[in-house]
């Protein structure tokens, strides 16, 4: 919960606006605001806070405990100007939330954490339990100091600036490890463990076991991602406070699923009972990686017969390929999830004209794979093979990456052995009809006449149809130097169907700087202004030019009572 105080009318103003926004997120306190944010500290996650900032310096200092415990403050000035993240930038989320609240207030967020404002990630910001001589290898990566990688198991993170040996470490690792001088241990969700339980297996029984596992096995139990058993134990009472304890989801499995795993221990008794020969085991590698603790069983006594086991597994570590629509051109056109997508790949791989577009929003230490014209093929699957490598990948395009461009092969090439993420984009269809008005206010289609990978027969039938159906029609990828008829032909196939003085828009460069539009008729278009950087689309029958627009009627009452 978000924490909201004021104390004047224009800071309740602001602070209105934002709990209208955030509904669900956001408390507002009230009374003295001394007693409103020693409140808000105590109760929420965050505050916000539209005061000045020595006051609120002044407020929370006799509340401060620690940098793990106190909550995130931002402070928002009297004119709504600013949004100053002032306490738990990273551990508190007041970075992510001064930017959230700029966006709903119109304000500049402040962000002063020193690898916030160089670009770099926080290691305390990358998701993962982090430990060890953090500040010194911050501060080695913000000097620029030779900082090293090890990484003993895979995991997508998002770059970092290190090289192959130094005098810092990132070590990444879910051994239960004591991190050396200058090293910062981060540990990855790698491992899962399985759990079966007898009826009414006491929380601590079922702890102590998988404590006891993981320790005497080297490994840490900040490293675990869930607990994971037969779906006949789904509400078994030990199981379930145990996940909680540890922080983790209980995951369970049909006992079906489970019994087509092969594992090194497999038993009649819980056959019987759940019908799987395994539990534990079987749930631990249900999703596939390698069996780090075989089953085992809690010590029991002689009054009492052990009621639980476990095994532990090491799941493969999963790659991750964005793939990224970069809009039309204009920055202000990038949605705010590719900007993210492309800050949080350590690995990109685009076009060389698309990367020089957003080579400025890219992390430090970022790995660039770029490369010219006609190499789509090659770029889908170096981003695949990078993914499945474990690192984070953002293939990037331009407009949508699934219309025309690289999500298709990207797609063909992958498998389920990675996580693929698709962040749509701004198309080159929807820019240019922005410009023009409103021309796909009805059904329309897009077409490639580029015939490089679609023979021509094809793309001439589907432009038949499109007459046919009375469709605006949206031509990508027009004409070339050495494809300068097809234009022509698809022009005429259309003009079977409509009438000449049909609306035609023509935008070049759509959202850049030396964009144009135009809009003419179908008997008055000239091919031969048209290029690969053109956008062509077409009316229906029902298209029409007002006042210098180009519009589609949707086919409202009020449309036909204005006729």
């Amino acid at each position: 919960m978000i924490g909201l105080i004021s104390a004047t009318a224009a800071g309740a103003a602001a602070r209105d606006r934002l709990a209208a926004a955030w509904p669900d997120r956001t408390r507002v306190y009230g009374g003295p605001v001394a007693d409103a944010v020693r409140a808000a500290f105590a109760e929420c996650d965050r505050l916000v806070c539209f005061l000045a900032t020595g006051a609120v310096v002044r407020l929370v200092a006799p509340l401060l405990h620690g940098k793990a415990d106190d909550p995130g403050v931002v402070c928002v000035d009297e004119a709504g100007r600013f949004a100053v993240s002032l306490l738990g930038g990273h551990g508190g989320g007041a970075n992510e939330l001064a930017r959230e609240v700029g966006e709903v207030l119109g304000a500049e967020p402040v962000v002063t954490t020193a690898t916030d404002a160089v670009g770099l990630p926080g290691l305390d910001t990358l998701g993962l339990p982090v430990e060890g001589d953090v500040a010194a290898v911050s501060r080695a990566l913000l000097d620029g100091e030779a900082v090293a990688l090890r990484a003993e198991v895979t995991w997508p993170l998002p770059p970092l600036p290190v090289a192959d040996e130094g005098a810092y470490t990132v070590r990444v690792t879910d051994r239960l490890v004591e991190p050396a001088d200058g090293e910062a241990v981060l540990r990855p969700p790698t491992l899962v463990v399985g759990v079966g339980a007898s009826k009414g297996a006491p929380v601590e029984e079922v702890l102590g076991l998988v404590e006891d596992a993981l320790r005497e096995a080297g490994l840490s139990a900040a490293s675990v991602a869930e607990l994971a058993t037969v779906d006949a134990k789904a509400g078994e009472p030990g199981l379930v406070e145990a996940a909680r304890r540890l922080g983790v989801p209980l995951v369970t499995h049909p006992a079906e699923e489970l019994a087509r795993v092969t594992v090194p221990n497999p038993s009649d008794a819980p056959l019987a009972a759940v019908g799987t020969p395994s539990v534990a085991e079987a749930a631990a590698l249900v999703g596939g990686g390698e069996l780090l603790v075989p089953k085992r069983k809690s010590a029991g006594s002689v009054d009492s017969p052990a009621m639980a086991t476990c095994a532990v597994a090491r799941r493969p570590g999963r790659g991750r390929l964005a793939v990224v629509g970069l809009g039309p051109g204009a920055r202000d056109l990038l949605t705010p999830r590719a900007r993210d997508e492309l800050r949080r790949a350590s690995v990109l791989v685009g076009l060389d004209q698309y990367v020089d577009q957003i080579r400025d929003l890219l992390r430090p230490g970022t790995r660039v794979l770029e490369s010219g014209l006609g190499a789509e093929e090659e770029r889908a699957r170096t981003a695949v093979e990078e993914a499945r490598r474990g690192q984070a990948v953002a293939l990037i395009g331009s407009g949508d990456a699934g219309v025309y461009a690289m999500a298709s092969p990207a797609l063909a090439e992958a498998s389920d052995d990675i996580d693929v993420v698709g962040v749509p984009g701004v198309t080159a269809a929807l820019a240019a009809g922005a410009l023009l008005g409103a021309p796909l206010g009805h059904d329309h289609v897009s077409i490639s006449l580029s015939d490089l990978h679609t023979p021509w027969e094809v793309i001439e039938r589907r432009v038949r149809a499109a007459a046919e159906a009375d469709l605006v029609v949206t031509f990508y990828n027009p004409r070339s130097r050495g494809r300068d008829w097809q234009l022509p032909k698809a022009l005429a196939v259309l003009a079977g169907h409509r009438t000449p003085a049909t609306p035609v828009g023509v935008v070049r460069n759509a959202s850049r700087v030396d964009e144009s539009v135009r809009l003419t008729t179908l008997a008055a278009l000239d091919p031969a202004t048209v290029d690969m950087m053109t956008v062509v689309t077409v009316g229906n029958t029902a298209t029409r030019e007002i006042a210098g627009r180009m519009v589609t009627p949707r086919g409202y009452r009020w449309q036909e009572e204005t006729r």
